[in-house]
């Protein structure tokens, strides 16, 4: 799988593409928490990577902005999760800096 982690615009970008799945989510900043990494654009949460019910997999979800609360959600690898939030972390774009070693020990 390709993966991209950058800042672009004036946003971290994180993208991964693979044959079977593409994913892709631009964001101002992360809120870590014990299982679950949210991502924050314009002051709104606009998706998370979270632990599948405690399964090795982990998910990476995003809101549709459409009428009610439609999502979309594809497995992404830990490997790229652990290299969203390195970058999130050295950019200054992480909003709890001590939350991030409990989601690294609980989900990566």
């Amino acid at each position: 799988m390709k993966t991209t982690v950058t800042e672009h615009d004036g946003r971290m970008l994180a993208r991964i593409e693979g044959e079977d799945r593409v994913f892709e989510v631009t964001f101002d900043s992360v809120e870590p928490t014990d299982v679950t990494l949210g991502f924050v654009r314009d002051g709104e949460r606009v998706g998370s990577i979270y632990n599948d019910d405690g399964t090795d997999r982990t998910m990476a979800r995003l809101t549709t902005n459409r009428e009610g609360a439609d999502f979309i959600s594809v497995e992404v690898p830990k490997s790229f999760v652990g290299e969203l939030l390195d970058a999130a972390v050295e950019t200054g774009r992480v909003t709890d800096e001590t939350a991030v070693e409990g989601y690294r020990l609980r989900v990566l």
